[in-house]
């Protein structure tokens, strides 16, 4: 446990949300009346951070850090992601890799400020608490970490909101709107109160539930055809423009969500070991894997790909458990990174009603040869299979003439 009596300063987590919100007067409460200083990283919550300087500072915030770590974001946590074909579940781990990179933020602050203790938001039960807590000890090994949800004795998000009522905490949402949420760049996420019964249907139909596109039902009835080019497996050219791997995503979650695309409705497998169930808007970061993998089918030799959809699964499991500065997953990136070098080419797609399709790719390093392949005629001597078949089906033969002697079944 913290030692209370040595917290005069704290760097806190800050959202602006309904957690982060209500933790500010709570520090202040129960840790000495402690200077409280709160950090918003920016990875792309857009309009969500207007006014939040005004509010952190009329909760009992000294100030308020706001950190640029969009392109930070995209370029170390997002892309290599990507680059790795890691999904965990079906879920894209928007939440996931976003965390590391908020932490690190944190700490400098934290170092910076000299603050006797870092703070966050997560509740006792979430993935979330894992990856924030790891990352600080990777920066800041000894810096002492308060989590109020494990000390207070808040129950519940409608405890939470009675708590902000009494203490006279803005809030954005109601009773009836209080989804939990997280959003970025990359993603949104929806979780709690219809959608905590699996039997309920998510309300994708209805004005306000989803923000970044709408459902394959009221998505356009028209196609539409987009183009991706990339470079040793970044995204670097999108419908022929050259821009950041951001500004490709951005403009991705924009198609994306006008015709459907990224929705995904799942009870996935906590870390702390229960399952929970959650729906996520991805809409460019579903076309961008999409392509991506699209894309490597003819630029990677079988085996290597092969391999490379093994670790890809391992790679997801570091990421959404926390590990994102381990050993390991820095030894897969490098891995990854080498599989990449050919990964330089051009993918077509259409865009339709939540669907993606392939509509045409192309690679100055393809290892797709049309007149190999060719069921005309070619240069292939398909004489050389009997020899091949002999050989490689010989341990089956000698097992079968072994079993046949011996009586064996």
């Amino acid at each position: 446990m913290v030692d209370k009596s040595k917290i005069k300063k704290v760097v806190l987590a800050y959202s602006g949300g309904l957690d982060t919100s209500i933790i500010i007067p709570w520090l202040k409460e129960n840790y000495n009346n402690c200077e409280v200083i709160a950090v918003s990283g920016d990875v792309g919550q857009g309009d969500e951070l207007i006014g939040l300087e005004e509010k952190a500072k009329k909760t009992g915030a000294s100030k308020l850090y706001i950190l640029d770590l969009k392109d930070e974001y995209v370029n170390d946590y997002i892309i290599p992601t990507m680059k790795a074909g890691a999904i965990y579940e079906d879920y894209l781990l928007g939440t996931s890799h976003a965390r590391p990179c908020i932490a690190k933020g944190l700490v400098e602050i934290a170092l910076k400020e000299k603050a006797d203790a870092i703070v966050h938001g997560c509740t006792g039960k979430g993935n979330d608490q894992v990856r924030f807590e790891l990352a600080v000890k990777h920066f800041a090994p000894e810096m002492p970490i308060i989590a109020p949800w494990r000390e207070w004795n808040i129950k519940s998000r409608e405890e939470e909101i009675d708590y902000a009522e009494a203490h006279s905490v803005p809030l954005k949402i109601n009773r009836e709107t209080n989804y939990s949420k997280d959003k970025n760049l990359w993603h949104l996420s929806h979780e709690g109160l219809d959608l905590e019964d699996v039997s309920n249907e998510p309300l994708y139909e209805k004005d306000g539930f989803l923000e970044l596109g709408v459902s394959p039902i009221k998505a356009k009835d028209e196609p539409t055809y987009i183009t991706l080019k990339f470079e040793k497996g970044i995204p670097v050219e999108l419908n022929g423009v050259k821009k950041s791997a951001k500004d490709i995503i951005l403009e991705l979650n924009k198609l994306g969500g006008e015709n459907g695309i990224g929705l995904l409705d799942i009870v996935e497998n906590r870390l702390v070991g229960m399952k929970c169930r959650g729906v996520y808007e991805t809409p460019g970061g579903t076309i961008l894997y999409r392509a991506h993998e699209a894309l490597e089918t003819i630029c990677l030799d079988k085996m290597t790909l092969h391999e490379k959809q093994k670790i890809a699964i391992t790679f997801a499991e570091l990421v959404y458990n926390g590990l994102w500065f381990s050993p390991l997953r820095i030894a897969l990136s490098a891995f990854v990174d080498k599989t990449q070098e050919t990964v330089t080419g051009t993918v077509k797609l259409k865009l339709y009603k939540g669907n993606i399709i392939k509509a045409g790719l192309s690679s100055p390093y393809s290892l797709y040869d049309d007149e190999l392949c060719t069921f005309g005629e070619s240069d292939y001597n398909q004489k050389d299979a009997e020899g091949f078949i002999n050989l490689f089906g010989l341990s089956t033969k000698v097992d079968a003439l072994m079993r046949k002697k011996s009586g064996l079944k």
